[in-house]
């Protein structure tokens, strides 16, 4: 059965190579963008299907030799040959069902994260804040590079908006398990009474969309220039290098004012609006797996209670999968990769037992 469907495999991926090389697939950049990368996916597969089959023959033949040699001492290094192989035929077996369970396409884009405060006032705000400087310094172990786009900074500080790009090696892939509501237990700075306080703020992960995912027709785009309200100096301020942008079919509004330049704040702009665009379609297939698996966070519904950062405590929920931690410093110091893996191993758990029901 395994062997039949790793089979069906590698003639996709002979079919895939044949394709690519062909000129009216070469011509078409989208078309061969999506081979290339399909061709680039299947290599782990068909390196295991390759492994795979070895070790299947050689049970064979050593199964075969123990069936016609009377040689005692021959018997039994042939059975000492075959209890490897059978072993290692079982791990290969758990490694390939692994493989074969269908990664989300959009894994390996960049992201664009938003962070938004939610209830709680200037302590939502601060608390976005925090949010921002955490994944700055996630990103910063992991060698990713972020890029601000445009913020709207609190009354008290922090943020009552930040958006920001992440670029790098399988970013979507990490971030997207911090999708959804983070909720703040603590006693506020504007607290006199010593009250511990509930707030919270919302963090959106979206896959970046390239320019071969959206055709995004530039007359259908409203563009509106003004002046920076943020930080960058006088130059910033006083010329009209911030943009606006309206995506009149649908509605969605981005604006971009980190840049000195017109023309580079448009370029990120464009960005954001690629992938908001790309996103409304995203949506319906994170839709189509949402009920099977309760550990997937990118779903539709980001308005899920995810996680709860309490400071009295010192404690971290996450309430997926019923994680607790101790540890909450050194998460808001970006220490999060231990929270992360474990929800990519429940979340791959779940994956698996879906495919195989």
């Amino acid at each position: 059965m395994l062997l039949e469907k790793l089979q069906a495999i590698h003639d996709r991926y002979v079919e895939v190579g044949q394709l690519i090389t062909e000129p009216d697939i070469m011509s078409d950049m989208k078309r061969y963008i999506q081979l290339s990368k399909e061709y680039k996916d299947l290599q782990p597969i068909i390196e295991a299907f390759k492994e795979y089959k070895n070790i299947v023959d050689n049970i064979t033949s050593t199964k075969q030799i123990l069936s016609k040699e009377k040689d005692n001492e021959f018997r039994e290094m042939a059975k000492m040959e075959l209890d490897e192989l059978v072993v290692r035929q079982e791990q290969m077996e758990d490694d390939i069902k692994m493989m074969l369970v269908p990664a989300d396409p959009q894994d390996d884009k960049n992201a664009i994260v938003e962070i938004r405060a939610g209830t709680g006032g200037d302590e939502a705000a601060i608390f976005a804040g925090d949010l921002y400087r955490m994944y700055l310094k996630f990103a910063e172990s992991r060698r990713w590079k972020t890029e601000l786009v445009d913020m709207n900074e609190g009354t008290s500080g922090g943020f009552k908006e930040v958006i920001f790009n992440i670029t790098g090696d399988g970013v979507y892939g990490v971030m997207k398990y911090e999708s959804g509501v983070h909720r703040v237990q603590r006693v506020p700075q504007t607290e006199t009474q010593g009250r511990v306080h509930t707030s919270a703020s919302t963090v959106a992960v979206l896959p970046e969309a390239d320019e071969f995912d959206i055709d995004l027709k530039m007359s259908d785009v409203k563009k509106e220039t003004f002046c920076s309200s943020g930080p960058g100096g006088q130059s910033v301020n006083t010329t009209y290098s911030a943009v606006r942008l309206t995506h009149q079919p649908s509605g969605i509004v981005v604006s971009c004012q980190d840049q000195k330049s017109q023309i580079k704040n448009l370029e990120k702009a464009l960005k954001v609006l690629r992938t908001r665009l790309f996103d409304l379609e995203y949506k319906k297939y994170l839709d189509g797996i949402a009920s099977q698996r309760k550990t997937m966070v990118s779903t539709g519904d980001r308005s899920a209670k995810i996680r709860t950062y309490n400071f009295p405590q010192g404690r971290v929920t996450d309430h997926r999968i019923g994680l607790t931690l101790y540890n909450l410093s050194a998460v808001m110091d970006g220490d999060i990769q231990g929270v992360i893996d474990a929800l990519q191993l429940a979340e791959n758990a779940e994956k698996l037992k879906v495919g195989t029901e």
